[in-house]
Order: structure tokens, then C-alpha cells, then sequence
């Protein structure tokens, strides 16, 4: 069994206070946190470092702890509560952001199966095909390639695996994107990957890339991947996206 910890800061640069924003009638917490409990996790909690985020997480019923305001990533601050709740190091949790509203439960419960059934990984995560070249070639758009046996080989904002038969003239004529794909960003973690991940410094590639998964590559953590079995819903990033989340959730 897992556990699921929702990373949920008030402070957001393009959003502020993203997740206490009302989507038909709920904040957007209570949302993932519902999505959350529907899956088979035993345990789900809120991490936050802000009291506004503490009550209205108790206002739903959901258990919320506070943590440093200080922390980089979400990971940091899942990794604050494994510490605070002595966890120990096999133990599975799944990182559900708190902007995800329409996280389908089957995903959560899909990343903690593969740790589950993978006793050699620290970390896993999703991925789905790319559909179309423009998708391929955005650098928001974050590629993954893996081996054989679904352990991931690296995570780039580049074009991957980058056919060279397929764009004869250049760059701009690339039009194959055949078995390239998207990574979905869920994350479980097994504890003691968690910690160590934590404890490590930002790594060269993900310094230039931007990437926080090609700091546990970098130090040999094992990171499995597999295709996603459902798709999983659009983020909350901007007042489009809630407009979007919103419609969707309305019908």
C-alpha cells in the first residue's frame, strides 16, 4: 500500500493562491484531494506552508501539515513530512500536485503499483504519446526515453528520440515523431529514494534543463516508466487553464 502527499503552496507566480480558487463551488484543493481518497491509497495528506491552505483543508476533512516556506520543490516539502512522520525507508508515496483537479485516481494508484512490483526503483512516473510534431518540438512539452525494461534513460525538453533520416534539411523539416513520448508528471517515490533525492544538490543537466528527475538520474537512482492507462487531465497553471478546469468540471 501508499501513501499520497499533495504538495500545496499558497505563493504561485503566474497564479497566486491557485489552489483556494473556487472550481464549481470547491476550492481546487479539495478537488485533487478527492481525487486523491478515490484512489486505494491508505493515507492522504495535505503539505502547505501556509495557514489559509491548513484551513480549508480541515474545513473538507482533510489532514494538513504545515512545512518550511523555504522549499524549492514539492519534493522538498513531501520529503519534510516523510521526515516529520518517521516513515520508514520502503515505505511508497505518491506526489499528487495541488493543481491537478482532474487527476484521475487510476494514475495514482498505477505509479504506486509500479513501486510496488519494482523493489530495485526509487522513483516512478508516466508517460503518453506524443500526437502531434508541434507537441514534439515545444520544450514544454518534457520527453522521456527509457530502456527495455521501462527504466528511464533521460528526460529532456529537447526533441526525443530525434529521428535524423526524418528532417534531411534541418531542424524546422523534422516531421517524424514516431514512438517519442510525453512524460505525465506523478511521482512515487519509496522513502529512502525520497530523502536521499532531497539531500542532493541540483545536478548539472537539471541545471541546464530544468528538470529536478535528471538530478536522481545523475546519482544513479532507478526511475521506472510506463505508459499512463488513462489520460491524465490538464494542470492549472494560468487564469485559461482555470476557465478551462472549470467548464470541464461544470459538465
Amino acid at each position: 500500500m501508499f501513501r499520497v502527499v499533495i504538495p500545496a503552496r499558497y505563493g504561485s507566480a503566474r497564479l497566486p493562491g491557485k489552489v483556494l480558487l473556487t472550481i464549481a463551488g470547491k476550492p481546487m484543493i479539495q478537488w485533487v484531494y478527492e481525487r486523491a481518497r478515490a484512489s486505494r491509497a491508505r493515507e492522504v495528506l495535505i503539505a502547505t506552508d501556509d495557514l489559509l491552505i491548513v484551513s480549508a483543508a480541515h474545513s473538507f476533512g482533510a489532514q494538513a501539515i504545515m512545512t518550511a516556506p523555504t522549499h524549492r520543490s514539492g519534493t522538498d516539502r513531501i520529503a519534510e513530512v516523510a521526515r516529520l512522520q518517521r516513515w520508514a525507508d520502503p515505505d511508497i508515496i505518491v506526489n499528487v500536485q495541488g493543481d491537478e483537479p482532474l487527476i484521475p485516481a487510476a494514475l495514482i494508484d498505477q505509479v504506486g503499483a509500479m513501486l510496488e512490483s519494482n523493489p530495485g526503483a526509487q522513483i516512478a512516473t508516466l508517460a503518453t504519446p506524443i500526437r502531434s510534431i508541434s507537441e514534439f518540438m515545444d520544450p514544454n512539452a518534457v520527453k522521456v526515453v527509457t530502456d527495455g525494461e521501462g527504466r528511464a534513460l533521460y528526460f529532456s525538453r529537447a526533441p526525443i528520440p530525434w529521428d535524423r533520416d526524418g528532417a534531411a534539411a534541418g531542424v524546422v523539416s523534422q516531421k517524424s515523431f514516431s514512438g517519442a513520448r510525453r512524460h505525465v508528471g506523478i511521482y512515487g517515490y519509496r522513502v529512502g529514494g525520497l530523502l536521499r533525492l532531497a539531500a542532493l544538490q541540483p545536478s548539472p543537466l537539471e541545471q541546464q534543463e530544468k528538470l529536478e528527475q535528471l538530478r536522481a538520474l545523475e546519482n544513479g537512482l532507478e526511475i521506472r516508466v510506463a505508459d499512463s492507462v488513462a489520460p491524465p487531465g490538464p494542470d492549472v497553471n494560468t487564469a485559461a487553464d482555470l476557465e478551462q478546469v472549470s467548464a470541464l468540471l461544470r459538465r
